[in-house]
This record gives structure tokens, C-alpha cells and sequence, in this order.
């Protein structure tokens, strides 16, 4: 992996001209980080790894950790002992600029440079590699289109004339413009309204899945680290990784009463929210005619919801062209999360 090297970036998705990897593995070998005049550790001995393209969310108090952790990747913070290693390489021996060229990075109060418009602004990194104008204009456009904004009537507006929604989504665009290899994100939806916040969580999560980048997200919300992340990291004060662990096998065995506490007393509800009807498997259905219809995308929840005025009836799964996929009931989805548990 050569960071810093000016990769040909084609349309969204696509691979890239010099074989390079649209994704990196990034690694916490017990890295810790102590502050001038503290007595204990920021971050302490954490250890985990984020594999290619996954999306890590670190969750947990106020003084856990978290945003000194995200600065370890793209060394705005150095570790005090330890390492991490973007691409299987330390970043302790790459040079910071050309690293952080390569790692997108997006805030929650955006950072955008109010003087220019939004295609300079998601040009920045992009004319700092060397791109002529026209590639960069090109890529400005494919990036607001990808975010939902429109190139020609947004590309030349300034950033006081966005919305704080639209804002975040220059600032997605502007930390994908060089096609980088790994997305930090530091609560960045963490200031907008609950509507707003839930669309570009959606939004982003429709882009990861065009864009498969490797992205370690900072949030207080056990709510949208549940909804967003591929993995959780929950620490506790002082830097301690408490767990790492995939959503649903987080609420399904939390590994303290610390992570239970803060995944909620309402775990198996949320984890009703990670499965689909499409999951399970279903009953035969030898006729479909009496059955009310539950759609197969679906969740556990919705389902439930559904379901639970009358908890007895057997309910007709469909899929989106109303095909007939097979029977479901509320004991079925029951023994289906038990059984997931003790697997």
C-alpha cells in the first residue's frame, strides 16, 4: 500500500487503474496514549482489528477514549506506547501529511472552509494530490449526485447557504473526493435534528454499500452504533476496550454488566431490529389465501409489531412481488432468537 500516491479514481465503486485496494485493515496493537500532565492513560493497551471495508463504531462515556483513538489513526495524536497499522503498515512510519491525504475525516461540526464554494471545498484534498481542474470538477459533480445533492445547482453555493443536513453531506463527499482508503468519523451527525440524523444515517449507509471503504465512527448513540456498525468497540473510562463484538452477538451476551447497562435493558428489542424475515426459516404454506401478509424485508420488530394483536395467527411471508415465500408466527421468530443465543 502506498500511501499518498495520486490512485485514478473511475466511477464510484470502481476498481481502481494502479490495482491498488479501495479499502485498508486497520489495527490497534496496544496503543495507548497518556496527555502531558495526566496521571492515567487516554487510551490504554487497546487492541482490536478493523477488517477491509468493515464499519467499526467506537462507543462510550464522556472520557473514554474515543475521538483520541480516531486521532491515532491519522497520527493528529502519536500513541504513547503501541502502535497502529493502517494496511498491515505502522503509521508511526508513513509521513503525516501523505497519510492523512489518504483518510478521509468528517466532524460533526463539518469543518468546511466557508470561503469557498462546495466544489472547492470537496476539491481540497483532490488539488493537494495534483489532480488537474477537470478531473476535479468531474469528481465534485459524481460525489453530490452520490450524496443526494445536485451538481449544478449546488457545486457553486458556500456553505452558509446549505442546510446543516446538506452541510454533512459536503463534508461526506469532500472525505471521499480522493478515494481514500479508510473513513474517520467523529459524530458527525451527532448536532442535526432526529429526522435529518436518521436520513443521513440511511444516506450513509447506502453509500457504504456502493462504496465499500473501511470506516471507524465515533458516537455516543448505542442506538446508531447498533443501526450503522458492522462491529462495536464499547470502552469505559480511561481507554478500556470493554467489548468488540458484532451488533447482535453485543446484545445478545454483553460481557459485563457495564456493556448491559449501556446497550440497555431493552437489548432484545434492538435486536429484533438486526434480522429480517427473509432470515428465518420459514413454514410451508399450502395456501395463501387466509393469511394476513407480513413482507419478507421486514424486520423481527416490524413483524411483531404486526403480529402481536394476535399472537396465534400464522401470518403469510411475501416478497416485494407478492410472491408467497412461506408462513411465520411470533413462536417461530421466539425460537429462532433462542436458538441464536445458544449457538
Amino acid at each position: 500500500m502506498q500511501l499518498g500516491t495520486a490512485a485514478t479514481v473511475g466511477p464510484v465503486g470502481a476498481a481502481r487503474a494502479t490495482g491498488e485496494p479501495a479499502a485498508a485493515e486497520v489495527a490497534f496493537d496496544n496503543a495507548t496514549k497518556v496527555y502531558p500532565g495526566q496521571s492515567g492513560p487516554a487510551v490504554c493497551e487497546l487492541s482490536l482489528r478493523i477488517p477491509a471495508g468493515d464499519i467499526c463504531m467506537l462507543v462510550g462515556p464522556s472520557g473514554a477514549g474515543k475521538t483520541t483513538a480516531l486521532k491515532l489513526i491519522n497520527r493528529l495524536l502519536d500513541p504513547t506506547g503501541g502502535d497502529v497499522l493502517v494496511g498491515g503498515r505502522s503509521v508511526r512510519s508513513l509521513d503525516p501529511n501523505e497519510l492523512r491525504r489518504r483518510i478521509g475525516y468528517v466532524i460533526q461540526q463539518v469543518g468546511l472552509f466557508p470561503h469557498q464554494t462546495v466544489e472547492g471545498n470537496i476539491g481540497v484534498v483532490p488539488r493537494l494530490l495534483g489532480w488537474d481542474k477537470r478531473r476535479i470538477h468531474s469528481r465534485a459533480r459524481e460525489l453530490l449526485e452520490l450524496v443526494g445533492l445536485d451538481p449544478d445547482a449546488d457545486a457553486r453555493r458556500y456553505p452558509a447557504q446549505l442546510s446543516g443536513g446538506q452541510q454533512q453531506r459536503v463534508g461526506l463527499a469532500r472525505a471521499m473526493a480522493a478515494d481514500p482508503l479508510v473513513m474517520l468519523l467523529d459524530e458527525p451527525f451527532g448536532a442535526l435534528d432526529p429526522i435529518t440524523r436518521a436520513r443521513l444515517q440511511d444516506e450513509f449507509m447506502r453509500l457504504h454499500g456502493e462504496v465499500r471503504k473501511t470506516v471507524v465512527f465515533v458516537t455516543h448513540d448505542i442506538d446508531e452504533a447498533i443501526k450503522m456498525g458492522d462491529h462495536i468497540a464499547i470502552l469505559r473510562e480511561g481507554g478500556h476496550l470493554v467489548q468488540y463484538d458484532t451488533p447482535d452477538a453485543m446484545l445478545a451476551h454483553p460481557a459485563d454488566d457495564f456493556v448491559a447497562r449501556f446497550v440497555g435493558a431493552d437489548r432484545e428489542l434492538k435486536r429484533l431490529s438486526l434480522h429480517r424475515i427473509s432470515e428465518l426459516e420459514l413454514i410451508p404454506a399450502s395456501s395463501t389465501a387466509p393469511y394476513e401478509r407480513v413482507s419478507s424485508e421486514a424486520t423481527l420488530r416490524e413483524a411483531l409489531s404486526q403480529m402481536l394483536p394476535d399472537p396465534d395467527r400464522p401470518y403469510l411471508v411475501v416478497d416485494r412481488d407478492g410472491r408467497a415465500a412461506g408462513l411465520v408466527t411470533v413462536e417461530l421468530i421466539g425460537r429462532s432468537l433462542r436458538a441464536e443465543e445458544r449457538g
